[in-house]
């Protein structure tokens, strides 16, 4: 496939310029220089990919901010119609007792005047009192003048004398409860009078003390009216950002989906040059890592050979969530299995070659039952951070780098990519990976990441 690169040999009758230094490489030079250039492209599309991603989530969560943000606003909204309700139903509550009061205000007029009527009863009553207590006492002398034979006529006058003395001080008794009552219902009805000024007594009447609370009604209606079109200018404004974080976020998509074309293409390219027999920055990797793949292969086929596994068990695809993990945790059939024959195996190939930073089988769904040593550590209640970082296994990632080397099938398949390690910490990886067979039949891949 190189020989486009060779160069033909010139004709007789025509005369070649000399070659300058740079011009004059050889195919392995040249694919070399490829493949350095290549693997700088596959860097910084693989550090693109990673911003756009971050840009992509932080759209995402500003999208769903602002919907919660609109829908308050809803919220709010609706509060304010619901006050403008209010005091318009205040308002027409307030003119009621405003007509209730003119009508208790009459009312009390009418009180005033039966008090009159009582009081003018009364003095009757003290007159008619005072009259008869006259007549008893003139009777008495009379009966006293009379001796014996006046003796009882005095008695009964003296009691009449009595009865009407009684009668004059009760009569007097309800005079002053009536001129009482009187005063105290004629300031009621001077505070219910619909007068401008204030009470005698330098109290404002009750009408002033309604029109108060009427005004301050209107104040209501009139705060919560500017209020709620403020909010319907914020809404509309939020509407707008929301249609641009929107437009926002499918640029984003576009230029993501942009990007990891570009990746794809330059990881291609990587895999090209590393395929034709050039030598390579990546090809003691690519031959470390289908060297492992293939001792895990053996290592699961000799486990089934002698019955330790069954297919079923080894091929199980049914994860068992592990309670009280985060980030989740799965368990399957084949986890101890695993832990016995690949963890010995992964640990010495990340010490096989420098900037290795993990070597791990993962099945087709990119399930990795068994990690390396330092990172398979007992999760800690909580600190969902360390966790990401320091206890990866019984994890699924199927992200896209994740399942790209769990699923490939050829020979070797070469990646860029960022890992992340919790807590917004990311480090920009190569990753080789080859497959795991086992009775012919694909088990996953195996996954070998290091450093540029």
């Amino acid at each position: 496939m190189w020989s486009i690169f060779k160069r033909q040999q010139p004709q007789a009758e025509v005369v070649e310029p000399l070659a300058s230094p740079e011009r004059d490489l050889g195919v392995f030079e040249l694919a070399e220089t490829l493949q350095r250039d290549t693997s700088g492209l596959g860097c910084e599309a693989a550090q693109l990919r990673g911003t756009l991603e971050d840009a992509t989530a932080v759209a995402s969560h500003q999208t769903e901010t602002l919907a919660s943000l609109v829908a308050k606003l809803q919220d709010i909204v609706r509060s304010q119609d619901q006050i403008h309700a209010e005091t318009i139903g205040g308002m027409a509550s307030m003119r009621l007792a405003r007509e209730s009061v003119v009508h208790v205000g009459q009312e009390v007029s009418d009180v005033v005047d039966t008090l009159h009527k009582v009081a003018d009863a009364a003095r009757e009553i003290t007159q008619v009192a005072l009259q008869t207590r006259l007549v008893a006492f003139n009777a008495s002398v009379e009966a006293k003048r009379a001796g014996v034979a006046g003796a009882g006529f005095s008695v009964v006058a003296d009691a009449v004398k009595d009865l009407s003395t009684q009668v004059e001080s009760i009569s007097k008794a309800i005079m002053s409860t009536v001129g009482t009552l009187d005063l105290r219902i004629q300031s009621l009805a001077g505070d219910l009078s619909d007068q401008g000024g204030a009470s005698k007594d330098g109290r404002p009447t009750f009408h002033q003390a309604l029109h108060g609370v009427e005004e301050g009604v209107q104040r209501i209606s009139q705060a919560a009216d500017a209020s709620r079109l403020l909010t319907q200018g914020i809404n509309e404004q939020i509407g707008q950002m929301e249609g641009e974080v929107k437009h926002a976020r499918q640029e984003l998509g576009a230029a993501f989906k942009r990007s990891e074309a570009v990746l794809t293409v330059s990881e291609r390219l990587m895999e090209v040059i590393a395929a034709s027999g050039v030598e390579t920055t990546d090809t003691l990797y690519i031959d470390l890592v289908k060297r492992v793949a293939a001792r895990i292969s053996d290592a699961l086929q000799s486990a089934l050979d002698d019955g330790r596994i069954t297919m079923d068990h080894l091929f199980d695809e049914q994860y068992q969530p592990m309670p009280g993990t985060q980030p989740q945790q799965h368990s399957t059939r084949f986890n101890a299995l695993t832990d016995e024959l690949l963890a010995p195996i992964q640990d010495e190939a990340i010490r096989a070659l420098p900037d290795i930073v993990f070597c791990i089988a993962a099945d087709r769904n990119g399930y990795i039952s068994t990690h390396n040593h330092m990172y398979c550590q007992p999760q800690r209640l909580g600190e969902v951070v360390w966790n990401t970082a320091h206890s990866r296994w019984r994890r699924i990632f199927n992200d896209r780098t994740g399942l790209a080397s769990a699923r490939n099938q050829r020979p070797f398949l070469l990646q860029t990519y960022r890992r992340d390690m919790g807590g917004g910490q990311f480090v920009l990886l190569k990753e080789a990976a080859a497959p795991i067979t086992v009775a012919n039949r694909h088990w996953g891949g195996l996954r070998l990441a290091y450093r540029f």
